[in-house]
């Protein structure tokens, strides 16, 4: 039996999380001087076809989000920007992640411009806000195994502590 071809093109730095139910990537299309409209459109097609069908974008004034709804995706949009030691509240972070996931069905892509310190942070401490971990440190592990990098001081500081 041959093997079926995936349309489009994977995006970078795509991992699931939460395996069919929440995934991170790069800024869908690439970023900045690399951003092209058809590479966005082929990494939509691949996206539709793993089944998400949502968007939790933290890039500034909802960069994509015509692109993204025209393709059909649901698109909520959490600015997130600087490094991890000047984001201020957290929580909403987490409670934008709550929002998207809390849909029946959903199944949700996070991204900024790159998964960097402050998203892999963000990723720690959100399984650990919605208790599918307990302990930070095993979060910390988790997320740096899902990422395949490890996890620095600042990016720490965004897992909340029981």
């Amino acid at each position: 039996m041959a093997k079926k071809d995936v349309p489009g093109l994977e995006p970078r730095g795509f991992r699931w999380v939460i395996a069919g139910r929440f995934a991170v990537s790069d800024r869908i299309g690439g970023s900045g001087f690399q951003h092209r409209r058809v590479r966005r459109e082929e990494e939509i097609a691949w996206l539709k076809d793993q089944g998400i069908n949502t968007v939790l974008t933290l890039l500034p004034a909802g960069q994509n989000k015509a692109a993204y709804e025209e393709a059909g995706f649901r698109v909520i949009v959490h600015t997130v920007e600087g490094e991890p030691s000047e984001i201020d509240d957290v929580t909403a972070v987490f409670d934008a992640m709550d929002e998207a996931l809390n849909v029946r069905g959903a199944a949700v892509l996070l991204h900024r411009d790159t998964i960097d310190e402050t998203v892999a942070g963000l990723l720690a401490g959100y399984l650990v806000h919605c208790d599918l971990v307990a302990d930070p440190i095993v979060a910390t592990s988790v997320i740096q195994e899902i990422l395949g990098r490890p996890l620095g001081p600042e990016g720490r500081g965004l897992i909340p502590t029981r």
